[in-house]
């Protein structure tokens, strides 16, 4: 199984989105000090997470979310609105 997940960090305000086999063992890389995008917060939360059948099923799936570029529609995806 495939995840597509989102991620929120407090501190920068922002949404991450990603997919990966393992949502809990990535949510402890992003958290971990590193040079990328969620590397020096250290407080990204699980917000939704979506499972799939395969990996290609995940990716196309994180492409179509991530190309939205819509806070409004990802909150109203997580039902945060």
């Amino acid at each position: 199984m495939y995840f597509v997940y989102i991620l929120y960090s407090v501190t920068k305000g922002k949404y991450y989105i990603g997919s990966c086999e393992d949502v809990n063992k990535r949510v402890v890389k992003h958290n971990t000090n590193h040079s990328g995008f969620t590397g020096k917060t250290g407080d990204w939360t699980i917000k939704w997470r979506e499972e799939h059948a395969g990996k290609a099923e995940a990716l196309k799936r994180e492409k179509q979310i991530k190309a939205w570029k819509s806070r409004k529609m990802i909150e109203n995806l997580i039902g945060k609105v």
